[in-house]
């Protein structure tokens, strides 16, 4: 499942980020860094880059919430929050399908293409801080590449003997973590260069393959 989710935020990012002239679904930092640049070269999508954020925020919250009512009701909070995101993927394979392609993010197909897959993001991320905390982050990678780093030379260096394995098993989970999130910004770019937004149907089906392996693993 780690490696589902990483693979799924490479290719849902980068699709995204080609496919919406350089909006990401997934990486709030990039917005920040690519509205910014898009205010002084005067180019569109700024509109886009500016509703991410709260819209964002917006699911975090919500998937939270619903999260704790499911839990207290005692449901399957976890298979439903994976479920939405399937359908959320879903949502936006078939509007850049219909609606696209996009030469300007800010067009209202553009918009409502983009609120999709931003919301189905925002649900993994809110999904794995919350209820898969265990697992190295699906879409961070600045993370999960400085502390693989500060394993890597922990281990080289020679950590305490009882440390030793914990390090090792995170450095390789993380590693890992990082190597299926470049696999998927790679088959999407390929994919997306080839198919366009059909390419959008892969996630669709990992994320439902993802959500399958969790059930598959939850006792019986």
């Amino acid at each position: 499942m780690p490696a589902l989710l990483s693979f799924n935020g490479g290719f849902v990012d980068t699709a995204g980020f080609v496919g919406l002239q350089g909006l990401f679904t997934a990486h709030v930092t990039g917005n920040f860094v690519t509205l910014g640049a898009t205010l002084i070269s005067g180019t569109h999508g700024v509109l886009a880059k500016v509703l991410a954020l709260p819209e964002f925020v917006f699911v975090v919250a919500l998937v939270h919430a619903l999260g704790l009512a499911l839990a207290a009701r005692q449901a399957p909070a976890l298979r439903v929050l994976l479920s939405a995101k399937v359908l959320l993927l879903l949502a936006f394979f078939i509007l850049a399908v219909a609606l696209g392609p996009f030469p300007d993010s800010d067009a209202p197909r553009a918009l409502v293409t983009a609120f999709a897959g931003i919301a189905a993001m925002a649900v993994q991320n809110a999904v794995q801080r919350v209820h898969l905390a265990k697992l190295p982050p699906s879409t961070l990678m600045t993370g999960n590449t400085t502390q693989a780093v500060l394993d890597a030379v922990d281990l080289w260096r020679g950590a305490e003997p009882g440390q030793v394995p914990i390090v090792r098993a995170r450095f390789s989970s993380l590693l890992r973590s990082i190597l299926w999130f470049a696999a998927g910004c790679a088959g999407a770019a390929v994919l997306y260069a080839w198919i366009g937004f059909w390419s959008l149907g892969v996630p669709v089906i990992v994320s439902a393959a993802a959500n399958l392996a969790r059930t598959l693993d939850e006792p019986t």
